[in-house]
């Protein structure tokens, strides 16, 4: 290809990506003085987080009881600035930052360190809440060792931690930034979390790859979920436009002490009552009371009845 052909190209390309029409719904337009969210500051954010949580699990090795107060110390003060920051650009990411009545940014910046102060204030509860996490993955888990090894290597720590931050920071009103921490976990450890999810203490997720929990879910104590499973909606309802109604709860209640296994599919805003038991490979779109079970109802294999279970051989 000639050099002229090439700009021609080039020039062809820019116009057409540069086109309004091609641009709409796709195209956020920077605002002079409002930053925009970092994906490497929400990375250090939940690096430090981790850090702060489990010492010595993540973070810097060298810790010990003497030197946990000035470690736990220095990553506050950097948390803090961090969260600060990017939780200004969540609100200045926001839907109302074309609007006329759109707040300074030195206001919307004191209204971010406020914010962040009330997350860090929080982050003995989020501890307390994920020990108990902790201590329903090992206690769920036979093959578990230690709860070293739970925090060290089980994704659902992993995937928790970032949900519990999020989801406090979704209790603050918080645009934007939630969803991008869940999603981080998401695409590290396969366990997708919304945010706006309430979870129960004694939590627990059995090695987790494709599980799935809905924004509106409401899930209980000491609640165990295997790989696969989906705590999902059905179709949605429009309203009189064709477009979907959003903000309506749709997703399942699971109550205290149940238990879901892999890959059960449970739809809408239905309750799972206190110590179900929900089989694999489940669907589950009706009330199930307290104290049921349901399962697929296994084949009668040809060898089965050909020999009686064995005991005809």
């Amino acid at each position: 290809m000639s050099d002229q052909n090439f700009a021609h190209v080039l020039s062809s390309t820019v116009e057409q990506l540069s086109d309004s029409k091609s641009l709409e719904g796709l195209f956020h337009q920077h605002r002079d003085g409002s930053p925009l969210p970092s994906g490497k500051a929400l990375e250090e954010i939940i690096e430090l987080s981790r850090a702060i949580l489990f010492p010595g699990y993540y973070g810097k090795s060298s810790i010990d009881i003497k030197t946990i107060r000035y470690h736990i110390g220095v990553n506050l003060e950097r948390l803090h600035k961090l969260l600060s920051d990017q939780i200004l650009a969540g609100l200045c990411f926001c839907i109302t930052c074309d609007e006329d009545s759109f707040e300074t940014l030195s206001t919307l910046r004191k209204q971010a360190e406020i914010t962040a102060t009330k997350l860090i204030a929080k982050l003995p509860d989020i501890r307390r809440v994920l020990a108990t996490d902790v201590q329903a993955a090992y206690n769920g888990d036979p093959a578990a060792e230690s709860s070293a090894e739970i925090i060290s290597c089980y994704p659902v720590i992993k995937a928790l931690t970032n949900y519990r931050i999020a989801h406090e920071l979704v209790i603050l009103n918080v645009p934007l930034i939630p969803r991008m921490m869940t999603e981080m976990a998401h695409s590290e450890t396969g366990i997708d979390i919304h945010p706006a999810a309430t979870i129960g203490n004694y939590f627990t997720i059995d090695h987790g790859s494709g599980v799935v929990i809905g924004a509106t879910c409401i899930i209980g104590n000491n609640v165990k979920l295997y790989q696969g499973v989906t705590l999902g909606a059905k179709s949605f309802p429009l309203d009189e436009n064709g477009n979907p109604i959003k903000g309506i709860p749709r997703h399942p209640i699971i109550e205290d002490n149940v238990v879901v296994y892999a890959n059960a599919t449970i739809l809408g805003r239905i309750t799972i009552g206190s110590n179900c038991v929900v089989g694999a490979n489940v669907w589950v779109t009706k009330d199930m009371p307290a104290y049921t079970r349901k399962y697929n109802k296994e084949p009668i294999d040809n060898f089965d009845q050909q020999f009686n279970n064995g005991t005809g051989i």
